[in-house]
Parts: structure tokens; sequence; C-alpha cells
């Protein structure tokens, strides 16, 4: 017998958060984040649940143990951006039982269609701007930083509950950061044909550099499936987040003539550090442990590269590319990932598949439709 119940006071939250720690214990590959992060964004302070309803639900056997947990989502920005009639699920973990999973779901899609929904879509935690689909191949290396995991056999389980591959989103890996001799001289012909320029982000002005990234990031994806803008109270509390491991070369905008044309962000792997220091929280020691071993990483994410419409085609995207590459190798970093990238957008994977870098893994987001 299952019980699913909201979760309800500080016990629960807790029990919610700590979950996967038990879940993921003997997964070689499971990278724990830390709590603290977890918690700030299920707190109703976070900038997300200011157009959002979230509901959070724990699953627990007869003995009371936790068994699985699940979020049910309310985005109302993404209502208003697509009219599509999909409501979100997320934070989805379980132990290996389909009884759980369906519980879960069950519980999740009552949820939704009480609000109107008719599909539910996931898993996503909370949305496209933060960690989401489910890993469906790639299982044998761990996540890069902000990239989810799970075990194989989530699929099955999802799958059996009648949710169908609605998009897959691809991961790719660079195994050098060295230039592709023939991506440079392509870009840089490029770049004086077309009068591209790139520059690093300046640290001294962050706030007006992330105000820019927040143009940039929701124009140049407006047309993306399932693509919402972020709000400036989000991007800023991103960034705050991000601020301490942003190596300024590693952020970098485009110009065409003087315009501004693009940009990308990337980040050192912290993860690295996340699996060295042996646990999930950085206090009391973990801070002196996570700088020691900071210094060691050797790879990181291009989290997001997005070029306007006006000026793509035209070899802004390749030009940051072989930027970052540039930049990444000053800093010993020889490997990384570009992730995610929608599987239909084949103008982005030619890009990066020219910088010489290959597909690994593969992240699928699911819809079922809600009767």
């Amino acid at each position: 017998m299952t019980d699913v119940a909201p979760v309800r006071g500080r016990a629960d939250v807790r029990a919610f958060i700590d979950l996967p720690f038990r879940l993921y214990r003997d997964d070689p590959q499971w990278v724990p984040p830390l709590r603290r992060d977890v918690a700030d964004l299920l707190s109703p302070t976070h900038p997300f649940h200011q157009h959002a309803e979230v509901e959070l639900f724990l699953a627990r056997n007869a003995r009371g143990a936790v068994v699985g947990r699940i979020a049910a989502v309310k985005n109302a920005a993404h209502t208003a951006e697509h009219h599509d009639g999909a409501g979100f699920f997320g934070f989805f973990e379980c132990a290996p039982d389909a009884a759980v999973a369906h519980a879960l779901l069950d519980t999740a899609a009552d949820w939704l269609r009480a609000r109107g929904f008719s599909i539910m879509r996931g898993p996503a935690s909370f949305s496209v701007n933060e960690e989401c689909g489910l890993l469906v191949d790639g299982f044998d290396t761990p996540p890069m930083i902000m990239m989810p995991h799970n075990p194989r056999w989530y699929a099955e389980m999802l799958e059996s509950y009648g949710l169908a591959k609605v998009k897959d989103l691809i991961a790719y890996w660079h195994p050098s950061a060295a230039d592709p001799a023939r991506i440079a001289r392509v870009a840089d012909r490029l770049a004086e044909r077309n009068g591209i320029s790139t520059r690093p982000i300046d640290m001294r002005r962050f706030d007006e550099e992330v105000d820019r990234i927040r143009v940039l990031y929701n124009t140049a994806w407006e047309a993306n499936w399932g693509a919402v803008p972020m709000t400036e109270a989000e991007i800023g509390h991103m960034a705050k987040q991000l601020k301490p491991v942003v190596l300024a070369d590693l952020v970098q905008f485009a110009m065409v003539k003087g315009e501004l044309a693009g940009f990308a962000l990337a980040i050192p792997d912290f993860n690295v550090v996340l699996t060295r220091i042996g646990n999930d929280r950085l206090l009391p020691f973990g801070w002196a442990k996570a700088l020691w071993y900071g210094r060691s990483i050797h790879q990181a994410r291009v989290l997001t590269l997005g070029v306007l419409e006006a000026f793509r085609n035209k070899g802004v995207a390749e030009l940051l590319y072989l930027t970052m590459l540039r930049a990444a190798a000053k800093h010993g970093i020889t490997r990384g990932e570009s992730s995610w990238i929608l599987e239909d957008n084949a103008l982005m994977r030619r890009a990066i598949e020219n910088t010489g870098a290959h597909a690994y893994k593969t992240y699928r987001l699911y819809d079922k439709a809600l009767g």
C-alpha cells in the first residue's frame, strides 16, 4: 500500500530533499546536490514562484517510510507563452516499484487536471530554465553541473504509465579544448567578412551585463519549442548564485559591426568538486575542500549560447564556440559539455558539431493527455 500526501511542514521538506541521497547511495555516477540550493528552489521566496503554483508530494509505504516524491507545477509564464494546456511534473524520484511511481504520477495528474490542464509534461524541476528532462541515454558518465541524473529504469516506469516522448534534449561532449583547425579557419574568415567580434563579460558592471544577457536570452530563444522568458528577478537570482564560479572570459558577447548579436556562457564543472568533497554540504569544512579541488577542474559546461535571428548563419555561433574553447584552454580546461540542445535545432547542432563535439547524452521530456 502506498500513501501519497502533500508536503506539510519542515520535516516533510527535509524528507523531500533527503530522498535522493538514500536512493542513489550506490550509484557511482550520481552527484549529490547542495541541500541549500534545492531548499532555495523549493522555497516560496524563489522568484519562480512569483508566476507559478507548486505542490510537493511524498509517497510513503505501509511502514511510513518515504519511497517517492514528485512536484506538480502550474507555470503561468509557460501558459501565457504557449497556450498548449501543459502543466508540469518534476522532482520525480522513486524506489524501484511501478506501483509507487504510478501513484505519484496519478496524484500529480489529478492536481493538474483540477487546475484545467489537458497535458501533463515533464520531468521539469521546475521549468526548462532549470533542470529538466529524464536521462535516457549516456548513463556511464556523471552529470555536468545543473544537469539531472537518474536510473535507467525510470524511463520504463514513466512509459508504463502512458507518458510518451514529446522532445529529446541533446548534450554534446567536447573531447578537447584545442582549436579545431577547420573551424578556426572558417570562423576567422567569417568574422572578418561579416565584421564579427567578441568580448568577455565586464565583471565591474556585472548587473548591467546580466541585464544584457536577459534580453539576449529571452529574444534569441523566444521561437524555440517550450521556451519561457526569464524574469528580471529569476535571472538576477541565478546570476547571484553563479557569480562566485564564473570565469569572465567564459562569458562572451558577440557583436556584428558593433551591434550586439549573441552571447555564450560556460562555467567550470563544480560537480567534480561536489563528488570529491564526499558530502553534500559546504560547511563547516567543505569550502576549504571546494577551493582546493576547484584548482583541478579541467572541464566545463556551456550552459547557453544564443544568437539573435538577424545574425544567424553568419558564423556568430561558431566564433563564440571558438572563443570559448581558446579561453578554456588558458584555464587548464581541456574538455567539456554543451547542453542542452533541442533534437530538432539543426542550426545549433551543426555549429556545435563543426567544433568537433559529438552527442553523448540524451534527456527526454514526456507528455500524457489528461482525459
